[in-house]
Formats: structure tokens, C-alpha cells, sequence
């Protein structure tokens, strides 16, 4: 869409937003909040499993192209979570006064908190299985008493646009007491596309809680978005940082790659705690590299120390275990990114390791061109397989050790297996920078994972996430 045809759509629905300065009082405080938290994701139309892990990785493979190049913003209680069949989870948010409720993506690697907004709303390359373009859900500003365009001078402006904003708003100046202009049109760029609209203060509603004055991004035009993103990032504008969280935990369901109508829980902390979940093996949080490029502080790392596949120790450089000051290496946890990415360095030892360790079973090749992974092993009339255990050492001796099923995926009707990391050189050109290890949410199926934010620290265990 044109620029100009976009500020057309954000200058009509400034006109139709009817704002309210009605003001909330916020209930007790709460010590959780639980949502329920499910899967998402659209099966390839054909319903060819092999074209489904294809897709998969490809969309695995430009969502790693983004959080390792990420581009700055432009201007113009509990909760359930779902699996859902494009590779992500999602939950329920009620928005507004009186509140509307609307599904988000769980997303740890950006922070922005956004819906489809107005009647208006547009989205471009949105015709996936089970979604109609014409009918994606939408919130409606002018339904809610509490909805106010944000303005140019509130702090909140800046978490987007940073400490120049008003350079960005001509008609104010440092010195205006009265300014009322809107703050700036964002445009938020994902690995799958993007999203540009306006800025708002909303209410958040929990069941037990209400959260006046929340930031949120009421988008009027999108590409390949057809559901809103909840940011779990870094970033001040992020659902934790707003709520200030003292820590949040997910227990991500088995995905089947369909849609399902099971969920898990999302829990959200609030108060002060430095007791250690029982049964969790804890990480430290690394720092965040500081560069010139801030997308980089959004991102949760952490520090591995080694790969062992089969219980041989696979040799990494050095380099690529932590991050540098220019953010280039290091390890990140992504629930936006299906399955986990490794830059080819330290990919194509992995690799190795399976195919020796697995040279009794013939390569599935026709499998790996068409799927864009590799290795991929036909196991066809075997009654047995046996697959090398792959565990991950991070730094202060935390161990994770994950299932097959959580590395492998099944395709041809059971009888080939390919392993579920992508890297540069299977599906796409070269993506030198940025974090070299993307671990993505089809690793975490079936284990409870905890940020503890106030303590700086990545907990997990294994265990079932059905209910």
C-alpha cells in the first residue's frame, strides 16, 4: 500500500476514534494472573506433512533473518494459552471499556502489544487455511469509553520512537503546554511481515484486576499479520515491563501442526520473590549486548556452554557462545520462532554428529529437498529406532535434555524423521550477525519455562502441559 493511501486510513481514523478521559480505579492487587496459552498454526493447504515442515522451516528461517537483523520502529488470575497451526500460541486479552476481547501471539522477541483495529482494518497476504481476510476479529476503538489516541508529549510515546519524538511532531515544541498532536504512526516489522497504525491508552481487564492507561498498538494495516502480537520482550512497552512483572512461566502443548482446542496456562507474577521454582533448573540471563541497534535489547539470552548429541561433545567456536558488542553470537529464547535456528558453524557440526551417529539408517534425501531440512532418515519397515540424545548445556550448570519428539518430526506417513533445526545454508542465503542460536518454541513442547525477571535467571523442567 502507498504511504500516502496508509496516512488516508490513520487521517479517517483519528476522525472516527471517539476518546474518553473517563478514568478507571484499579482493583486489589493480585499476586497471579494465569491465561490460557494455545497453539497456532496453519497447515499448508495441500495438508503434505512434508510441505507443512517445509513452510515451517521457512518461516523458522525469515523469522531468524529478523531477529538477527532487525530494523528500528519507522513513524509513520489466569490466562489460557492455544497452539495454533502457523507454528506460534497464542492467548485472549480483553481490551477496552466495556472490554473486548481479542487473540494475540506470544511473542518474546518483540515487545510491542498490538490488535487489528477499527472496521477499516486491512490485511495484505492474510489468506491462510481456516482464515478469511474479510473476517478477522477487530477491536473497535470508538466502543470503548476508555480509548484515547496517544499523545506526542506522553513519556509512553517515547518507548516507541525514542527520546527525539518531538522532532517527529512539528506542532510541538518543548515548550508547548498545549500540544494535542497524535504521537507518530508506528510500522513494526516482523519476520513475516508487518504492521503500521496508531498508538493508544487503553484499559487492560483481567478478571481480578484492571490495568488503566495500557499502551497499545490499534493497527489499521498489515502484511501476512491476520492475528494481534503480545510482546513479552525487553522493551518498556512490553506486557511485563507495563504490568511490571516480577516474572512470567509457559507451558507450551505438543503441537500436531493443526489447531486445537486444548490450552495451557500463561502465568504472570507480580510481588517480590527470590525463592527458586521447585524442581527448575535455572540459567542466568545474560546481558544484553549494547549496540547502536536497540532491537537487540529486547531479546532474552542466555549462555550455553555446550551442545552433546548422543553424548559426544559437539566443537563450537567460541565466538558464536556470546554475544559481542555488536551483537553479533550468543543464544536467544524466541517463542515467536518454530524451530530452533543455528548459524552454519555451529549447525553443520550438529548435523554431523546425528549423520555418524546415525549411519545405520539411509538418508531420506527426495525428503530433505523438499522438506529444507536435514538430515532426514528413512526408518520404512524398521520396528525399532533409536535416536542420539541431544542436551544442551547452559551456563551455571543448568542441563536440558530434550525428548526426540522434540527435535525430530515425523513425515511420509511415519517413516522418515527429520531433525528440526534450520540454519542458513539449508533454506535460504547466508545470515551472518546477530544471535547465532535461535532456540525456538518446538523445542520448549511439554516443558514448564520460567523468566524470572526480578532475579535475572531462565528456568525449566519437563513435564506435561495438558491440563
Amino acid at each position: 500500500m502507498a504511504a500516502s493511501s496508509l496516512l488516508s486510513l490513520i487521517s479517517v481514523f483519528c476522525f472516527l476514534l471517539a476518546s474518553s478521559s473517563a478514568s478507571i480505579a484499579p482493583k486489589p492487587e493480585t499476586t497471579t494472573i494465569t491465561i490460557p496459552l494455545s497453539p497456532f498454526f496453519s497447515k499448508h493447504p495441500s495438508s503434505d506433512p512434508i510441505k507443512t515442515l517445509n513452510s515451517l522451516a521457512y518461516a523458522s528461517l525469515t523469522r531468524a533473518r529478523h531477529l538477527k537483523r532487525p530494523k528500528p520502529s519507522s513513524p509513520l488470575t489466569k490466562i489460557q494459552a492455544f497452539p495454533h497451526s502457523y507454528g506460534g500460541y497464542s492467548i485472549s486479552l480483553s481490551i477496552g471499556k466495556p472490554p473486548q476481547t481479542t487473540s494475540f501471539l506470544l511473542d518474546t522477541g518483540s515487545s510491542l502489544v498490538w490488535f487489528p483495529c477499527t472496521s477499516r482494518y486491512l490485511c495484505s497476504d492474510c489468506a491462510f487455511p481456516n482464515i478469511d481476510p474479510e473476517k478477522i476479529p477487530t477491536f473497535i476503538p470508538k466502543l470503548s469509553s476508555s480509548s484515547k489516541i496517544l499523545g506526542c508529549k506522553n513519556p509512553k510515546c517515547a518507548w516507541i520512537f525514542g527520546p527525539n519524538v518531538l522532532s517527529r511532531c512539528k506542532d510541538c515544541s518543548r515548550s508547548s503546554q498545549n500540544c494535542s498532536q497524535a504521537c507518530p504512526p508506528y510500522i513494526m516489522q516482523y519476520g513475516s511481515g508487518s504492521t503500521a497504525g496508531l498508538l493508544l491508552s487503553e484499559t487492560l481487564d483481567f478478571p481480578e484486576k484492571t490495568i488503566p492507561n495500557f499502551l497499545v498498538g490499534c493497527s489499521i494495516f498489515s502484511t501476512r499479520q491476520p492475528s494481534g502480537i503480545v510482546g513479552f520482550g525487553r522493551g518498556p512497552e512490553s506486557l511485563p515491563s507495563q504490568l511490571g512483572l516480577s516474572k512470567f512461566s509457559h507451558c507450551l502443548l505438543s503441537r500436531g501442526f493443526d489447531d486445537t482446542t486444548e490450552s495451557s496456562d500463561l502465568v504472570l507474577y507480580r510481588g517480590h520473590d527470590s525463592a527458586k521454582s521447585p524442581g527448575l533448573s535455572y540459567t542466568p540471563f545474560h546481558k544484553n549486548p549494547i549496540t547502536n541497534n536497540s532491537a537487540f535489547r529486547e531479546y532474552y539470552y542466555v549462555t550455553l556452554r555446550k551442545i552433546i548429541v548422543g553424548g559426544k561433545a559437539v566443537k563450537i567456536p567460541y565466538k558464536f557462545l556470546v554475544p559481542g558488542a555488536d551483537g553479533n553470537g550468543g543464544t536467544v529464547v524466541d517463542s515467536g520462532s518454530s524451530f530452533t535456528f543455528m548459524e552454519g558453524p555451529i549447525f553443520e557440526p550438529v548435523a554431523r554428529e546425528f549423520e555418524t551417529q546415525m549411519a545405520n539408517y539411509s538418508r531420506a534425501l527426495d525428503v530433505e529437498a523438499r522438506s529444507g531440512l536435514r538430515p532426514c532418515f528413512n526408518f520404512a519397515n524398521l520396528k525399532t529406532v533409536n535416536f542420539p540424545d541431544l542436551t544442551f548445556h547452559f551456563k551455571g550448570g543448568a542441563k536440558l535434555t530434550l525428548p526426540f519428539v522434540n527435535y525430530f518430526a515425523l513425515a511420509s506417513n511415519f517413516s522418515v524423521a527429520c531433525l528440526t533445526i534450520v540454519t542458513d545454508s539449508v533454506v535460504g542465503p547466508g545470515l551472518n550477525g546477530g544471535p547465532a542460536i535461535i532456540f525456538g518454541n518446538f523445542q520448549q513442547q511439554n516443558f514448564y519455562v520460567e523468566y524470572d525477571l526480578e532475579n535475572e535467571r531462565f528456568g525449566f523442567r519437563q513435564q506435561s502441559c495438558k491440563k
